[in-house]
């Protein structure tokens, strides 16, 4: 049956096309290759992931101008009862951005000091005085980019699949990076036809047009991430039309024939095809551009990936027509050949899953994750810190909140300026709750299911209220429960009594003690915490580390007010491993692999049980269901048992099924 302008259903012509590119090897990634990180990276499209290979910033560094101290030196300084301190012995001068030196922990801006000096030229010796004078004291820590604070060696910077912002090339290099593996870029030729056009710059009479449809087609190709070449207008003539055809077909993956699409006496494009390969679609029941051809021509030979059949799209000659069927049909195809999802910039409604505090004479700029849980679009700020480049490479999109508004409670609705394409948040898994290394991993592999995992880091309690709220489909817990010595389970009764929940098994984990090379302090237990030599750096309320520290600590008979360091808190386990790789930290209680992962050593202490805790519903849902297969998937768990100190025995079973407590 003649398939010759016979309009059918578009879903029926995509089927079409997915068809006969995936009969041809035309289904999926066309290639990659390697390239440096540079401006050119822009826009390209990763086709492996980026992994940290340093932390940034790599040492500690001061964030403001002013006078690098120990804080110890300056306790008890106030207005009434300033403290002099000694510049070269006490306080040296430095400025944003240098190190510290070695004994210094907090920087005092240089406005907050008063300068001392014995002679008169006071402007000279501002910021090279003798002595300086303080009014107030400063914590450790206080004005310093602590080592790693924006990025933590071995992190996942970007998965696959990631289209390279000029955040994302910033993040890269910061992570000590110098070159990424992208897709190659699909090559497309565009050859406008007609007897009626003329290039643009000639002088334009009756019945000549200005044939502008290659540039739009061209330009929509490289946006779309392709590589497009604008070949010379082609008369309507048959064979003039063939060559040209079969010549861009020998050097390029896709051929686009503006005009003549239709079944008119000059419209050869179909005619053309045929007479090459064959014709699969020709006509598709959209308005405009309805007359779209579609079919695949052979070259003289293979090329090097053993492909022998182009597809060529008829494209047809109304601008409005012309772009429409670029959108239709082209990019979906060279998004496929990219490895990239669609993209379109819209905004979207959410609900804010955390009071922000904002400045009330300035518009704030706060960057989110955002994900669709259950039927609400949920919004979770990320950090806000001026010097954390991973909050943009991570962000979602941005809620800007108006100058004169002291900030936003948790729950109220904001319009989200979104920066990736609105179809990620249909495809995003939100994750709230305890880190662990191997979400990064779990991460990666559900980018190769159309999925992304996006994780908020707040600690297991906080994971658990996260879902009572309904801000997040699952939950990272790895809380013991003291009286019990369960894991999560009472918690989650007590957390989520109005909330059918599926607890299933991610791994067994060896928490320790993670302590610089060849430890040595010679640290064996929690007992050593309280020795004076001995700074400790602790995980926040809420986390299970934290509470499992305080449960060992209390059957030690053990006072948390002992430990120097107690109330220093990190958010992640690779936080308290930079902490420590630092030396801002002696040592601090974390997971082996966050040891290893900065080349540290681990001192074992406890094995405990990490869980993923789902709301009933969220198990069922198909958005969930690639992350469960994930978990059964072998290549991923050989890859988490080689962490060391996890134990993937339990990894995907049901540990509990829990319904609704009844009153």
């Amino acid at each position: 049956m003649s398939v010759y302008l016979k309009d059918i259903p578009l879903d029926e012509a995509l089927a079409r096309l997915w068809e006969e590119l995936t009969r041809h090897g035309w289904a999926g990634l066309l290639g990659k290759e390697q390239i440096t990180v540079d401006e050119f990276a822009l826009d390209r499209v990763l086709a492996e992931p980026v992994w940290a290979a340093i932390s940034s910033p790599h040492y500690h560094g001061a964030a403001m101008d002013g006078f690098a101290v120990r804080a110890e030196s300056t306790k008890g300084a106030t207005i009434t009862e300033p403290i002099d301190l000694k510049v070269g012995d006490q306080a040296v001068y430095v400025d944003t951005g240098d190190p510290i030196p070695g004994w210094a922990d907090a920087v005092i801006p240089i406005e907050n000091v008063e300068p001392l000096t014995e002679s008169a030229t006071i402007s000279t010796e501002l910021r090279h005085p003798k002595r300086i004078r303080i009014r107030a004291a400063v914590v450790p820590w206080q004005h310093v980019r602590p080592m790693g604070e924006d990025i933590v060696a071995t992190q996942l910077v970007l998965p696959s699949g990631q289209t390279l912002r000029a955040v994302d090339l910033g993040a890269i290099a910061a992570s000590g990076q110098t070159c990424v593996w992208v897709a190659r870029k699909p090559r497309v030729a565009v050859i406008p036809t007609g007897d009626e056009l003329i290039p643009i710059g000639e002088a334009v009479e009756p019945g000549k047009i200005i044939e502008f449809n290659s540039i739009v087609l061209a330009a929509q190709i490289r946006s779309y991430g392709g590589e497009a070449t604008r070949l010379p207008i082609v008369k309507d003539r048959f064979e003039s039309i063939q060559q040209a055809v079969l010549a861009a077909a020998e050097t390029h993956d896709l051929v686009l024939v503006n005009a003549g699409s239709s079944a008119g006496s000059e419209d050869y494009t179909a005619k053309v095809i045929d007479s090459l390969g064959y014709v699969f679609v020709h006509g598709v029941a959209v308005r405009p551009g309805h007359p779209v051809v579609l079919g695949m021509v052979k070259r003289s030979e293979a090329d090097a990936s053993g492909k022998r059949y182009v597809l060529v799209v008829g494209v047809p000659g109304y601008p409005v027509s012309a772009a429409l069927t670029n959108e239709i049909f082209v990019k979906p195809i060279l998004e496929r050949w990219l490895g990239k999802p669609s993209s379109s910039p819209p905004t979207v409604s959410a609900v804010i899953t955390k009071k922000i505090t904002s400045p009330g004479g300035d518009d704030d700029y706060v960057r989110v994750v955002v994900g669709k849980v259950g039927e609400r679009v949920c919004a979770a700020p990320l950090s806000r810190g001026a010097g954390v480049i991973t909050s943009l490479v991570q962000a979602d999109g941005i809620v800007v909140v108006p100058r004169g508004i002291q900030g936003l409670e948790a729950g109220e609705r904001v319009t989200v300026r979104m920066v990736r394409p609105i179809e990620d948040i249909e495809r995003t898994i939100l994750a709230i709750g305890s880190h662990d290394v191997g979400l990064d991993v779990l991460a990666q592999f559900l980018a190769r299911h159309q999925r992304r995992l996006v994780s908020a880091n707040v600690g297991s309690l906080g994971g658990l209220i996260a879902l009572r709220r309904g801000e997040a489909h699952l939950a990272g817990s790895h809380l013991l429960h003291p009286e019990s010595g369960v894991y999560n389970l009472p918690y989650v009764r007590q957390y989520l009594p109005d909330r059918a929940v599926v607890v299933v098994g991610f791994a067994n984990r060896m928490q320790g003690l993670i302590v610089p090379k060849g430890n040595p302090q010679g640290l064996r237990s929690l007992v050593d915490l309280t020795r004076d030599d001995v700074r400790f750096v602790n995980r926040q309320s809420g986390a299970g580390t934290r509470i499992l520290l305080d449960y060992h600590l209390k059957q030690l008979g053990l006072d948390p007010h002992q430990i120097r360091g107690y109330e220093a808190q990190e958010f992640t386990h690779l936080a308290v491993a930079a902490a420590v790789a630092s030396g801002r930290a002696t040592c601090g209680l974390g997971i082996a692999a966050a040891a290893q992962a900065l080349d540290l050593d681990f001192v074992p202490l406890f094995s405990e049980e990490y869980h993923l805790v789902f709301p009933r519903e969220f198990y069922e849902d198909p958005l969930v269901k690639p992350l469960l297969e994930v978990l059964q998937d072998g290549e991923f768990r050989q890859t988490i048992q080689k962490l060391p100190g996890y134990d993937i025995e339990p990894m995907g079973k049901l540990i509990a099924s829990l319904e609704v407590r009844e009153n």
